[in-house]
């Protein structure tokens, strides 16, 4: 099992953020591609509020859990 080092302040925000951006409401941008990313963070960003983990808070040692 992973540990979570995501806070619930953060969490918050980054399922308000993969809401907001896998919406009709996102960016939308003349590049295709530039679309496709929001899109993919989005969904990230989604998983991560619900699993409470980010591989990069992992790889930099951030740990706020506890705020």
């Amino acid at each position: 099992m992973v540990t979570q080092n995501l806070g619930k302040l953060d969490r918050i925000f980054r399922f308000g953020l993969g809401i907001w951006w896998l919406s009709p409401l996102a960016p939308q941008f003349n590049v295709n591609g530039v679309n496709w990313i929001i899109f993919i963070v989005g969904w990230i960003a989604l998983a991560e509020s619900f699993a409470g983990w980010c591989l990069i808070h992992k790889l930099i040692h951030i740990n706020n859990k506890n705020q």
